[in-house]
């Protein structure tokens, strides 16, 4: 991963993570950008997850529809808080059912959210996999839920998603520049696709963020969504919200939305500080 996405110092990042309310979710969803600008939102999310989570399914995407999904093959990998193992058999199991390939690429969206699944869970194995924006992705969530508990399990899966990318630098500026446009990215169409998910309905979330352009890898999403629902967990719930304008000095021409969206179990909610 290139300087910026995350501290490279142990004990930059333990001071970053320290202090955030554990949960009970079986699911979430978190940004993926630098941690300057998502890291607190990301924290948040990942935080939420059962403390006695033995296996972290962490599902990136930046993968048009219709292709494989790609899940890492290593034995581990590798952060600043020291190496994680890969749940090999889990993985293995999986890799059959889902007709996935080998993630060769370079990609932030599950790398820059590993040294928070190592702090948060120091003990726990991970699986890397990364899903395209389509409805197969839902199901596939569904069949991680299964696999997990065939095998005895306590899994959970973490999805990563950016928001609307917006301005200049995206080329996707229909509302112009400035205030106006930052709050219609808020109000209107970082809301409409949250709503999506909390309605749970995997055919509006793709097709949202396809036609509105309001997420970057629906395809993890949708997978969050069918690995809850076939847990029996509770519709999403926004833990926090923000954008990357938040961290410049005035409205910025290119700015990202962020979400911690969290799965709890039936019944349960979790206060976050």
């Amino acid at each position: 991963m290139p300087p910026g996405w995350y501290p490279r110092n142990p004990g930059e990042i333990s001071h970053f993570l320290s202090g955030f309310d554990r949960g009970a979710a079986r699911a979430a969803i978190a940004p993926h950008a630098g941690w300057f600008y998502s890291g607190q939102t990301a924290a948040k999310a990942v935080s939420s997850l059962e403390p006695a989570t033995e296996t972290v399914v962490v599902i990136g995407g930046h993968l048009p529809s219709g292709v494989s999904p790609l899940c890492a093959l290593e034995d581990a990998v590798q952060t600043p808080l020291g190496p994680v193992p890969i749940d090999a058999e889990l993985r293995d199991i999986l890799m059959e059912e889902l007709d996935m390939r080998e993630d060769r690429y370079r990609d932030n969206t599950v790398e820059v959210l590993l040294p928070m699944a190592r702090f948060f869970f120091p003990n726990a194995r991970i699986v890397w996999m990364r899903f395209p924006a389509d409805t197969d992705s839902f199901d596939a969530g569904k069949t991680i839920a299964r696999c997990a508990g065939t095998l005895g399990r306590s899994a959970a899966v973490l999805a990563s998603a950016d928001l609307t990318h917006y301005g200049v630098n995206y080329g996707f500026s229909p509302k112009g520049s400035g205030p106006a446009a930052l709050q219609w990215v808020t109000e209107v169409n970082d809301r409409r696709f949250i709503e999506a998910v909390q309605k749970g309905d995997p055919e509006m979330v793709i097709q949202r963020a396809d036609l509105e352009r309001s997420c970057c890898s629906a395809g993890s999403v949708v997978a969050a969504l069918g690995f809850a629902q076939e847990l029996g967990a509770s519709p999403a719930r926004l833990a926090e919200y923000a954008t990357s304008a938040a961290q410049a000095d005035e409205c910025p021409d290119s700015f990202v939305g962020y979400a911690a969206l969290v799965f709890d179990p039936a019944g349960v909610g979790m206060k976050i500080k």
